[in-house]
């Protein structure tokens, strides 16, 4: 019998650039006077849902900077998209039941939430997430209040009290030694331990986004070092938890022999906005080096087949991953 290698068929939507930390390997974030900055419309949003769902995609990727609403001016051109809500987390729960109503499950990562926050987003989601990225104390989060190890830690624990499929992962590159990954993911594993929802953990390699060079002193990982990560990861982590690598990151097909297991979400309709020079690979070509392999590239929701079977999942989700999901907690066949 072949290897499952699992993803999931996604749209990726970056609701907001503006964010309150300040990385220095970020491409993506912006200050909200920046000419770049942008917030999403309902129209804009509704678009991308609907491309998504004609094309067969089950997850909507709710991604965004960090508490913008913390950082808005609300006298820019951001006032009239958010003026009917309350706060961001209002609008994004308005954006999570708007893919909900078009046949998209909400996967949200936005970085940390408060908890009255969390507690609106949660029943909206399949599942959600937050890169843990490092233990260590860096230079490139240097201005980045939510880039706290200890804060990263709260937040991943808390979504394991409330019982949420949760994603999670380390930045490979950032300026990190061996042994910060090690002291990460045994933190990882800890609270899996103690909560069981870590269902995957990404071991993303950093790549420096084409025309931006702050983080010019900072070295992309080698080969050989994403295959130690790999093998490290095997080690420490708990059997349960599923190791992903991003496919338009690193040549999947160099780790899979090492027990990666899964390749995340792929977007048939929008690129990776975070790494934007990166094309998603084809389905269809994946498939074919996958099967040339040995292996078997097999479609899942953005909950995982173990979390469906045992019913989790926020409350709104429900009856939408059961329609979605066959008897093995798969995407089922269309």
């Amino acid at each position: 019998m072949s290897q499952l290698i699992t993803y999931s068929q996604n749209v990726f939507i970056p609701v907001t650039n503006v964010c309150r930390n300040q990385c220095t390997y970020c491409g993506f974030r912006r200050s909200p006077t920046h000419k770049d900055a942008f917030l999403m419309t309902e129209k804009e949003v509704t678009d991308v849902i609907l491309k998504g769902a004609a094309a067969g995609c089950t997850e909507a990727l709710l991604t965004f900077g960090e508490l913008p609403d913390s950082i808005f001016e609300f006298n820019t051109r951001f006032e009239k998209t958010l003026a009917p809500f309350d706060s961001f987390a209002d609008y994004v729960a308005h954006l999570s039941r708007l893919c909900l109503k078009n046949g998209l499950l909400p996967h949200t990562n936005g970085g940390i939430f408060s908890q009255k926050d969390l507690e609106l987003l949660a029943p909206l989601n399949a599942g959600m997430g937050l890169m843990l990225e490092t233990m260590a104390d860096i230079s490139a989060h240097t201005g980045c209040p939510g880039k706290i190890p200890s804060v990263r830690l709260d937040f991943i624990e808390r979504a394991g009290k409330m019982k949420i499929p949760f994603t999670t992962g380390l930045l490979i590159g950032i300026g990190e030694t061996k042994e910060d990954q090690i002291q990460s993911l045994y933190e990882i594993g800890r609270l899996h331990e103690k909560y069981g929802h870590i269902q995957e953990v990404i071991l993303q390699n950093y790549t420096p986004n084409a025309g931006h060079s702050p983080s010019g002193t900072l070295k992309p990982p080698s080969k050989k070092d994403m295959k130690t990560i790999v093998l490290l990861a095997n080690e420490i982590l708990p059997p349960d938890i599923s190791i992903q690598v991003p496919p338009n990151l690193i040549p999947p097909t160099e780790l899979i022999k090492y027990r990666v297991t899964d390749l995340g979400g792929i977007s048939p309709i929008t690129i990776d906005y975070i790494n934007p020079q990166s094309a998603w690979p084809k389905i269809e070509e994946l498939t074919a080096l996958l099967n040339s392999g040995g292996y078997e590239l097999k479609e899942r929701l953005p909950i995982y087949p173990k979390y469906v079977k045992e019913g989790w999942g926020g409350r709104e989700t429900l009856g939408l991953i059961q329609a979605l999901s066959d008897e093995n907690g798969y995407r089922k066949s269309v």
